[in-house]
């Protein structure tokens, strides 16, 4: 007999216990979570909708928007709720459900940079070749290939966190159920976990940054020997902005996971967590999209006269996210 009380609920302590400043949060929140889900379901929607956009491009796009949407929607909801709300507790189902599917759309996102990194360089590299080394069979088992791996690597994680006990705080210095802060709770001998964190987190990002980077490696070698400087800005404007969102996404997460979770320091970590969580799902329609020609003219088609209205208003954002991509550097 255990002379101490299984917990059986965790309290997410958040940013901060001041009033005032809760309720600045959750209408700053409020905003980004409506960015993200307007841009990226709508993204989904014009290349559901406009044929222009029916290419495996523009398909990784949408099923990354689709995730990114699906990522925000697992840990603003609950987050938005405890700015408002006394009762800040969430069940142990509930938080084990919450990590599987933050882990399961990460590690998909993950997934999906690399294969769009390698859809480019076959673009530019093989043009000739490009429709079939990536029609529906070859593009269609990448999508579902990320999804797999990101839900046995979700899976993994969460069988071995949620094996720990948790017998003395039930305080998460955190937003959301994360990895590094139950560990950091956890009453047992977490060696094993966080060995597992380490390898296992450590080899995806691996295997899927250098996938990006051996992409761009040779696209950069096709780019120096195009003669034209017009084709060079094309592919350098259509590729430059892939690289800077995987650039911030993956440092944010080997920030976060591929080291010693005795280092984890609560109030900062959970500043970087929300940027791979929530600003960046919020900020990737804006640098996969709105920079770019065809899927201006398919807004263009489906809004037709409230386009300039539009178009101002998605300069806004734009300008709201290069800012943040400025603070995000600067961190």
């Amino acid at each position: 007999m255990k002379n101490v009380t299984e917990v059986t609920s965790f309290l997410l302590k958040g940013f901060t216990d001041n009033l005032e400043l809760q309720i600045i949060l959750f209408f700053l929140f409020l905003a980004v979570y409506l960015f993200t889900l307007i841009g990226n379901l709508g993204l989904v929607v014009l290349v559901i909708g406009d044929c222009q956009l029916h290419s495996p491009m523009y398909y990784f796009l949408s099923v990354l928007s689709s995730v990114d949407a699906c990522y925000s929607s697992v840990i603003t909801p609950k987050m938005l709720a405890d700015f408002i709300s006394k009762n800040k507790a969430i069940s142990f189902l509930e938080c084990a459900t919450q990590m599987f599917l933050a882990v399961t759309f990460g590690t998909t996102e993950c997934f999906l940079l690399a294969a769009m990194a390698y859809d480019r360089y076959v673009a530019i590299y093989h043009p000739l070749l490009y429709s079939v080394s990536m029609a529906p069979r070859v593009y269609m088992p990448l999508i579902i290939a990320s999804y797999v791996g990101g839900i046995l690597h979700a899976s993994v994680h969460t069988v071995a966190t949620f094996r720990l006990s948790f017998c003395g705080s039930n305080e998460i210095r955190h937003v959301f159920c994360d990895i590094p802060p139950l560990l950091a709770i956890s009453s047992s001998d977490t060696h094993t976990n966080q060995l597992l964190l380490f390898y296992f987190a450590g080899s995806i990002e691996i295997v899927t940054v250098l996938i990006v980077l051996i992409s761009y490696g040779f696209i950069l070698l096709t780019v120096l020997r195009m003669p034209s400087a017009v084709g060079r800005r094309k592919v350098f404007s259509t590729c430059g902005s892939h690289l800077t969102g995987v650039s911030i996404f993956h440092g944010t997460l080997l920030f976060m996971y591929v080291r010693p979770s005795s280092i984890y320091a609560s109030d900062h970590d959970m500043i970087v967590s929300i940027f791979y969580t929530i600003v960046i799902p919020m900020l990737n329609p804006i640098v996969y999209s709105l920079r770019n020609k065809d899927v201006k003219e398919a807004m263009k088609k489906v809004f037709g006269k409230n386009w300039l209205i539009i178009n101002v208003e998605l300069k806004s954002i734009q300008y709201f996210g290069d800012v943040l991509f400025l603070q995000k550097i600067t961190i």
